[in-house]
């Protein structure tokens, strides 16, 4: 096998999944492979563990991983977390003001080791419902849920990760405007955002139409830096990572991993920055990436 590289990090939606949302045989077998060539594996994805459960099961992972957009390190079997990025409240509270502000509840993604739940869904004082799509996602994927009106309510700051919204075009443009309004404010110097489409959920939820993920972080917290603590913590050379990702939450770990493969699916500003290309999620694109590293083409 090639000796290039010591652990090799993948995405899930629109990567490891196809478009159904499930892991295609191909896929768990190239990864099976890559384990027996001396690869560590894991998942590096913008989902929360809860919400990888059924992948980590479908390629049996036991490595650790990277969850929640690169915030968090835990371990698939135990469900402890072994490094989290956390969100000070003081940078929380503007960040659900500006959801309001733009028509939408906020979503506080917790640690569930610290909190005891996943999502804090702050509904403020016009009360805003759950959009559809999230609705769908929490009851599918039975994530602890808790609601509350007011930041003033929560509890369990210290599990605080990152804050987004799951709402149309038009309402994720109006939430990335009054986020960006306090940023040139100052307000929040050190907070980095991004979107990207909604891959399943929007279809299998009956929406009208297709749904974007907005998400806000801490400035550190991203793919890159998650897989550098997840090196650090099994002893591996950060230089020698190889990556697969399709979407614009995967451009740090496909920028400065020593490969970088974007999927045939990806939008054309992730395969821009990728070394190279692979096929799609529905065409096996992972197992051909693997079976090309294992083969010392890549």
């Amino acid at each position: 096998m090639t000796s290039r590289y010591d652990l090799l990090a993948i995405d899930l939606d629109g990567t490891l999944l196809d478009s159904t949302g499930t892991v295609p045989l191909a896929h768990a077998e190239a990864v099976e492979r890559a384990r027996k060539a001396g690869l560590e594996v894991t998942l590096c994805t913008g989902r929360a563990l809860a919400e990888s459960a059924e992948a980590i099961a479908a390629v049996g992972q036991r490595t650790p991983v990277v969850v929640a957009g690169g915030a968090m390190v835990c371990d698939p079997v135990t469900g402890s977390t072994l490094h989290r990025a956390t969100m000070p409240q003081a940078m929380a509270r503007p960040l659900v003001e500006a959801m309001h502000l733009a028509g939408h509840a906020a979503l506080v993604y917790k640690d569930r080791e610290l909190a005891g739940y996943d999502y804090l869904v702050v509904t403020g004082d016009e009360d805003f419902g759950l959009d559809p799509v999230t609705e769908w996602w929490f009851d599918f994927q039975d994530v602890g849920v808790r609601t509350v009106r007011s930041m003033d309510e929560d509890d369990s700051a210290e599990a605080n990760i990152r804050v987004g919204v799951c709402a149309p075009q038009l309402g994720a443009d109006r939430v990335d405007a009054a986020v960006r309004a306090m940023v040139g404010r100052g307000e929040l110097d050190e907070v980095s955002s991004h979107a990207f489409m909604v891959v399943t959920a929007s279809e299998k939820a009956g929406a009208s139409e297709p749904y974007v993920i907005y998400e806000c972080l801490t400035i550190e917290a991203h793919k890159w830096h998650g897989l550098r603590r997840l090196c650090a913590h099994l002893g591996l050379d950060a230089s020698r990572v190889a990556a697969i990702g399709d979407q614009m939450n995967d451009l740090p770990m496909l920028q400065h991993a020593a490969l970088g493969v974007a999927m045939g699916n990806a939008p054309d500003e992730v395969k821009a920055v990728a070394d190279k290309e692979t096929a799609g999620n529905n065409d096996s694109g992972v197992a051909v990436a693997i079976d090309r590293i294992l083969s010392g083409e890549w």
